[in-house]
């Protein structure tokens, strides 16, 4: 892989994140010295945390073993075409967005790429302000998919079925459907509060028969559901008039 020089990476500080936490993103690729480059200049930023796997053996025995956000995945891997190893990613459950890089730009491959299940498909050498951009672009749409799995305090959030699940403690949350959008929402909100007038228009529309005193009353049995202590919010908090989501 080329990468650009680490001096681009702090063009990248100006770059608002919607996400409260930093994304795990997993960095397949044969050579160690490029996917650490690649993984220092995604790290710097504090928006990106990296998992790193030199084969197509080690990507498959890492799905399995830790959650991530996203994945770069080279299609020149020393075991198998990258564009398998996505194909096992996408049996083995891994819905998360995957990106594949490779240095043909042709559009065969591309369409190759595409077809085993990646989300998008990335030319070497590659800008890593583009790099940057696809991937967040990638993950805002994940976060809004039926598909997305998403991490809230303690639990693992789950839309598409209405549920929290806290795996230490093998608990499961079912969430009725608004507090299923109110959460998705203040997620994509990150550590910004959200007023109580625009959640309501969020989550309600535009209802006259509508009023705050609906809103507070899904946030206090969402309370009930997710705090240990419900009267002392620690992960569903107050906030400027309105309520955001503590990481």
């Amino acid at each position: 892989m080329e990468f650009p020089v680490l001096a681009e990476a702090r063009k990248l500080d100006g770059m608002a994140m919607v996400e409260a936490a930093a994304k795990r993103v997993l960095l397949v690729d044969d050579d160690e010295t490029l996917r650490k480059t690649l993984a220092e200049q995604l790290t710097q930023s504090g928006e990106f945390e990296c998992l790193e796997a030199g084969s197509g053996a080690e990507a498959l025995k890492c799905a399995q073993a830790e959650k991530f956000d996203a994945v770069l995945l080279d299609v020149g891997l020393p075991d198998a075409d990258g564009r398998e190893v996505c194909q096992q990613l996408r049996r083995a459950h891994v819905t998360v967005p995957i990106i594949m890089v490779t240095a043909s730009s042709g559009e065969a491959d591309t369409i190759k790429g595409l077809d085993s299940g990646a989300n998008d498909y990335i030319a070497k050498p590659f800008r890593l302000g583009e790099l940057v951009a696809r991937l967040k672009a990638h993950l805002r749409q994940h976060a809004l998919s039926e598909d997305a799995v998403l991490v809230i305090g303690p639990y693992t959030f789950k839309p598409n079925v209405k549920m929290l699940i806290e795996e230490k403690q093998n608990k499961k949350i079912r969430l009725t459907e608004k507090e299923t959008s109110i959460l998705k929402y203040l997620y994509r909100a990150g550590q910004k509060a959200v007023g109580r007038d625009t959640l309501l228009g969020e989550v309600w529309g535009y209802n006259a028969g509508v009023t705050t005193h609906t809103l507070e009353t899904h946030i206090y049995r969402l309370r009930q559901k997710i705090e240990k202590d419900p009267a002392k919010a620690q992960i569903l908090v107050t906030d400027a008039g309105g309520y955001r989501l503590v990481p």
